[in-house]
């Protein structure tokens, strides 16, 4: 079986895995990152978002091949030590969660979104396609907007 080398949040890691695998079930079942939900499976619900060498990416329809020496971040590799990115704070301070299970894709779409544009719009937020079955898209633009005056350009 091949083996794929890229960097986890961070860390080198290598895993051996066919070269077909998704993304998501590499980093769930081989390297127990578990931040990463499965939702849908093809890319549509998007609680699965991280990043690929900095880009928003679904990795349950990103094959391992693809991202041999690569930079791949989760919800994991957010936060610098005990502080949290500034967007996982603005999601605490605007008490985002209910259930919680598409969070951690909510988040690193924000992330991902605030790199672009320093100061979103109603429209750029509206933009973010990550499902919320809990209905909380009020505090999840309440806090991207927190989050945008946090972060330093």
């Amino acid at each position: 079986m091949p083996s794929y080398s890229f960097v986890l949040n961070g860390e080198k890691v290598t895993v051996e895995a066919p070269p077909d695998m998704p993304l998501l079930w590499v980093l769930r079942d081989l390297l127990h990152v578990t931040g990463p939900k499965y939702g849908c499976g093809v890319g549509v619900c998007r609680a699965c978002t991280s990043h690929l060498d900095g880009e928003e990416i679904q990795p349950c329809v990103v094959k391992v091949k693809d991202c041999a020496d690569r930079k791949i971040t989760t919800i994991e590799g957010l936060a610098d030590g005990d502080t949290l990115h500034p967007v996982q704070q603005a999601w605490l301070d605007c008490d985002v969660s209910q259930c919680g299970f598409c969070q951690p894709g909510q988040i690193m779409a924000a992330v991902a979104l605030l790199k672009k544009t320093r100061h979103p719009t109603d429209a750029d937020i509206d933009g973010i396609e990550n499902v919320c079955r809990c209905g909380t898209y009020a505090r999840i633009r309440e806090a991207i907007n927190k989050a945008a005056t946090k972060i330093t350009p």
